[in-house]
């Protein structure tokens, strides 16, 4: 088959890849209708197995992404301008936002405010002598918070596997889909046959988990800020409100597409967020954040390998438990993105060189994260350690928004203040829900401008979904959280190419 005249030809719906993920999405909403404690038993096992055998793997494939991704930065070929265009058709700034606004979405805001908190009162056993509680903590909770959200997080998704999707789809005309990550290994049977179409299913199956799962968790937590701050009723009624609008606007923008909805909400969004962090380090020192971000950004970096490999007592293959519900937790959520953000960045990045895509994925965007995590999270440490309990008490129970909330109140101007991160919450949310649905929309086209009542029905079967699972009580939306570690099993198969493709394409590159 002829792939070279095939990139944007008339859009046309793939109908079994199709069926085969709107069919699992919908027996899994059934089934959490009809039965929630059998589906939780099952997702529980499935996922207990999947941390037992998978966590060391996934350990290795994000470290060597990142180094790789590295090695290739500074590899000749590297200074290659992908996409088959001369000059970015985004700016800096558009492009860093709608990139940035992508993993932030997941935790820049309750994730920034509960982790380091977390890390905090309970210090991860990989700093088994540091002691909890005091001023030494604060630092080595953020280092952990850095691991998990930085360097690792961010070269997964997207800083190898883009450079390939840009290679095969601009340059050789394959399709922009997950399956033509598989393309080195089977060649015209990864795009034409029940090869492919399992892998795009399964990679759909995974951010559409992926990403539920945060819409979801976003009724949850705006709800909670809403009664807490105006006295508005916390019930599922609200909830469904929530996510109601949080849908019209992530739908609005993805029917206008990347040039428009999608890079607009994402300038907003950080925007909004600097104006955010800029009044956070105002109102408390900017000098002790600095030097916070600084001192974990060090302790972080000098113990980078031993927090990338900690087992602890897991062994090759054993209950992981601390690390399984940390560490590969985060490990198996940002894998299940990891095909579909990739086919997004390849999307927004034409005309970058690859050394460009590379750095801002695996150095820029991460330091920002990082900092953004010192700011949020490092501002209710220090008020906790001036006030023990300010922050602590409203956090128990790992109640994240009600830690971001204690937060934001503690300052001055503090309901406007909640009430701003409350909205920085939802458009993050909003551009990921956005971003996906277009993705997800590509993967299961012909084109990468798919049709357009194609993102409606994603855009929309997500926030129904969400509210779905609302509706039979918050245990529905932690089950699918917790499927999305057991979906990231087949994707992260999916990946391993990538570790020796990517640097191939490279070489072949001229400087």
């Amino acid at each position: 088959m002829n792939f070279e005249n095939n990139v944007n030809p008339r859009p046309k719906i793939n109908i079994p890849l199709f069926a085969i993920t709107a069919g699992f999405i919908t027996l899994f909403c059934l089934m959490a209708l009809i039965d929630v404690k059998t589906l939780a038993q099952w997702v529980d096992s499935s996922f207990d197995w999947s941390v037992r055998h998978f966590g060391l793997y996934w350990q290795l494939l994000l470290l060597a992404t990142f180094l790789i991704g590295i090695v290739m930065a500074c590899m000749p070929g590297a200074r290659s301008v992908m996409g088959n265009i001369d000059k970015p058709e985004f700016s800096n700034f558009q492009w860093g936002s709608m990139i940035m606004s992508t993993l932030l979405a997941g935790g820049g805001v309750f994730w920034a405010a509960g982790e380091p908190m977390a890390h905090f009162l309970s210090v991860p056993p990989v700093f088994g002598d540091v002691k909890a509680g005091t001023e030494e903590a604060t630092v080595y909770a953020l280092a952990q918070s850095y691991l998990h959200w930085g360097f690792l997080a961010w070269a997964i998704l997207g800083s190898l596997t883009t450079i390939m999707l840009m290679h095969y789809h601009y340059e050789k005309g394959l399709p922009l889909a997950p399956r033509t990550l598989l393309y080195p290994v089977f060649k015209h049977r990864a795009i034409e046959g029940p090869i492919g179409t399992v892998t795009d299913a399964v990679c759909i199956i995974a951010v559409v988990a992926g990403t539920v799962g945060p819409i979801g968790f976003l009724g949850l937590q705006v709800s909670y800020g809403l009664n807490s701050l105006f006295d508005i009723a916390d019930n599922a009624t609200t909830q469904t409100i929530v996510i109601g609008v949080l849908t019209v606007i992530y739908v609005a923008s993805a029917i206008t597409g990347v040039t428009k909805g999608i890079q607009l909400l994402s300038r907003l969004n950080m925007i909004l967020a600097v104006v955010l962090l800029a009044f956070l380090m105002i109102s408390t020192s900017a000098l002790v954040i600095l030097s916070s971000f600084f001192d974990a950004l060090v302790i972080h970096v000098t113990n980078f390998f031993q927090m990338a490999l900690y087992r602890g007592d897991a062994g090759v293959f054993g209950d992981a438990g601390w690390l399984g519900w940390w560490t590969v937790f985060f490990w198996g959520w940002f894998i299940g993105y990891g095909p579909m953000m990739a086919i997004f960045i390849a999307r927004i990045s034409k005309g970058r060189s690859i050394r460009a895509i590379i750095f801002m994925l695996s150095i820029i965007a991460p330091l920002i994260t990082m900092f953004w995590f010192t700011i949020v999270g490092g501002t209710g440490l220090s008020l906790e350690l001036s006030s023990p309990g300010t922050i602590s008490t409203a956090f128990e129970g790992f109640n994240l928004p009600a830690a971001l909330l204690a937060i934001t109140q503690a300052l001055p101007l503090g309901a406007i203040v909640s009430f701003m991160f409350l909205l920085l919450t939802m458009t993050f949310v909003a551009t990921t829900g956005d971003s996906m649905t277009y993705v997800l929309s590509v993967s299961m086209s012909n084109s990468d401008q798919p049709a357009t009542f194609v993102r409606v029905f994603w855009g929309i079967a997500m926030g129904l979904m969400a509210a779905i699972l609302i509706m039979i009580g918050s245990g529905g939306i932690d089950k699918l959280q917790a499927f999305i570690v057991v979906s990231a099993v087949p994707v992260s198969l999916i990946l391993l190419p990538s570790l020796w493709d990517a640097p191939r394409i490279v070489k072949s590159k001229k400087p």
